[in-house]
């Protein structure tokens, strides 16, 4: 099994790149450095520079690489799609630009990925995690939804051999067991992958470990995140809280710390064949940025302590 452990930004609080209290990006890598992870994401589109030649000159000095980039946008507005795009052939010429990440023994596909994501709806941000009181996109805004994905994807692997996958996330209009398998089965593998998250598929109410073997076939990219068992049931249980809310509360914790099993995860993991780059996260509010060090730390630490590399 080979399996190499990077971070992301959203480890420091950075998920708006317009939220004044981010970290500066230069300590995101710094600190990411010093927990010893392999690399890390890019971030938001807006966070980091977009100059290959700054950017790269940062990461080779620290010796890091970027596994991916996010498109962490509305995928659904017909107004929104020249955005997208523009989004899609910026941070593809960035991550074609840069030296690769290192390729690993039965990887699905190569690195780097652009991981796209659904997000911008304060109705389904309201839901999260709420199976039932989440509204569905019509027919006619799902298919609209799935071309535009169509359209990045194609345009990330045409001009620049980037490959897309999709993030199933709390919040967004690909969340929940129905839409995973709808998206799935809309996008093909030849067009994309899918990039599963544990803590986002235990947030929304899915069990990790099923869904990882159940898309084992469609896995190019993973996710790890953990969830403080008492703080999901109380960001559930009263009045909505938009996810980012519950963040800021505290809901996602060091890994080893909360309720998923990462023994079993990395079982499962095992048992399907995954090789390839998993990202560690743990969305907070930026203003306690000033233990982000920590805590992707005791992640890292925990994950070397079960076995991960």
């Amino acid at each position: 099994m080979t399996m190499k452990i990077t971070g992301a930004p959203c480890s420091w609080g950075v998920d708006d790149p317009k939220n004044p209290h981010l970290p500066p990006w230069s300590r995101v890598l710094d600190e990411a450095r010093e927990a010893g992870y392999a690399g890390l994401e890019l971030g938001p589109y807006g966070y980091m520079p977009l100059d290959a030649g700054v950017l790269g000159a940062e990461l080779d000095r620290r010796g890091l690489s970027l596994v991916a980039g996010t498109i962490f946008d509305d995928l659904v507005s017909p107004a929104n799609l020249p955005a997208l795009l523009r989004q899609a052939d910026e941070i593809g010429a960035l991550l074609k630009a840069l030296p690769s990440p290192e390729p690993l023994p039965g990887q699905r596909q190569a690195t780097p990925y652009l991981v796209i994501i659904d997000w911008g709806h304060r109705e389904r941000d309201l839901a999260a995690g709420r199976s039932d009181a989440a509204p569905r996109l019509s027919d006619a805004d799902w298919a609209r939804m799935v071309d535009h994905i169509r359209q990045i994807a194609d345009l990330a692997r045409e001009r620049h051999g980037i490959r897309s996958v999709i993030h199933p996330h709390a919040g967004g209009h690909i969340e929940f067991a129905d839409e995973i398998r709808r998206i799935a089965a809309d996008i093909p593998d030849a067009t994309a992958g899918l990039c599963l998250d544990t803590g986002h598929l235990h947030y929304s109410g899915m069990d990790p470990a099923a869904w990882l073997r159940e898309f084992a076939h469609r896995l190019d990219y993973v996710h790890f995140k953990d969830v403080d068992a008492a703080r999901h049931r109380e960001v559930l249980s009263g009045a909505p809280v938009p996810f980012f809310e519950a963040c800021a509360r505290g809901v996602m914790c060091p890994i080893g710390q909360g309720a998923l099993d990462y023994g079993r995860i990395r079982a499962t993991l095992q048992d399907i064949g995954y090789q390839g780059y998993i990202t560690v996260e743990q969305e907070r509010d930026p203003r306690h940025a000033d233990t982000s060090l920590r805590d992707v730390r005791l992640s890292r630490e925990h994950l070397r302590s079960i076995g991960f590399q």
